[in-house]
């Protein structure tokens, strides 16, 4: 084999190396450009959320919550990263299912026993009547709605006694009805209770207890945007049924009247015009 032959054998498999070697690395950057880039993985911290949908007055407990992973600019505030630093706590406001519990939502943390008292406010006092359907406007009457609070009694004056009706409270919070310290999910249930508790002053219970013991008590489902103060005088069974009565017509004027006496033989008449 002359010399010019293996130098043009040398110079083709070099070819053929140089081109396998293009066409690998063709085929390797071409998989690597198809590949999606890895995206950044953001720093998150540990929340604590409730399991389950939580009442007002529930006392905590770990199994009733867990850890859910948060961006720290999505944190609630106030939230806690610990479930057992919630152990025995109680909740002064609802908690939905998945929602963060944070400081707002509890009670103060002297407060250690769950239920109403967890959720009477400093001051003010808790006092249960005994009630009915109609009471609580068929069912209508929820924890959490604002009540006026209407006596109807009798009344002693003297030898007499007249019904009255009168309005003694205004703008009372229901804390629970019967055992139920939060409105049930289920609308349109009208099921009656046996008993209201509502959030009171001392002077307050003392009013409520006495129109208790000594008349009838309604309730009138309120607004809660309606702050208005009402005062009333109350209603006897006279200006009850006095109400929606027309005016009375007035009498006949008797002014610039002209009598004219008409004699006629032996009969005399008197005209009045």
């Amino acid at each position: 084999m002359s010399r010019s032959t293996r130098a043009l054998i040398q110079i083709a498999v070099a070819l053929v190396l140089a081109l396998g070697t293009g066409v690998l690395i063709f085929m390797w950057t071409s998989r690597v450009a198809r590949q999606p880039a890895a995206a950044p993985q953001a720093r998150t911290v540990a929340v604590v959320v409730a399991k389950a949908d939580l009442g007002p007055g529930t006392k905590l407990t770990a199994d009733m919550l867990q850890l859910r992973q948060f961006t720290p600019d999505s944190r609630p505030s106030g939230a806690f990263d610990d479930p057992e630093a919630l152990a025995g706590r109680v909740l002064g406001m609802a908690v939905t299912a998945n929602e963060a519990v944070t400081a707002s939502r509890l009670a103060g943390a002297s407060v250690m026993g769950g239920g109403v008292s967890a959720l009477i406010e400093p001051g003010k006092r808790a006092m249960s009547v005994k009630g009915n359907a109609v009471m609580g406007l068929a069912g209508f009457v929820r924890p959490g709605d604002r009540v006026d609070v209407i006596v109807s009694l009798v009344q002693g004056r003297g030898k007499q006694d007249e019904p009255i009706t009168k309005l003694v409270l205004e703008r009372v919070k229901v804390l629970a009805t019967g055992t139920q310290l939060q409105a049930s999910s289920e609308e349109g249930k009208t099921a009656s209770v046996d008993v209201y508790t509502l959030e009171l002053t001392p002077e307050e219970s003392e009013r409520l207890a006495l129109a208790a013991t000594q008349g009838t008590l309604n309730f009138a489902l309120r607004n809660e945007l309606d702050t208005d103060k009402v005062l009333t005088t109350g209603v006897t069974v006279t200006k009850a049924l006095a109400a929606l009565r027309p005016a009375p017509k007035p009498a006949p004027s008797r002014r610039n009247q002209v009598r004219v006496e008409v004699i006629t033989g032996g009969q005399t008449r008197t005209l009045k015009f």
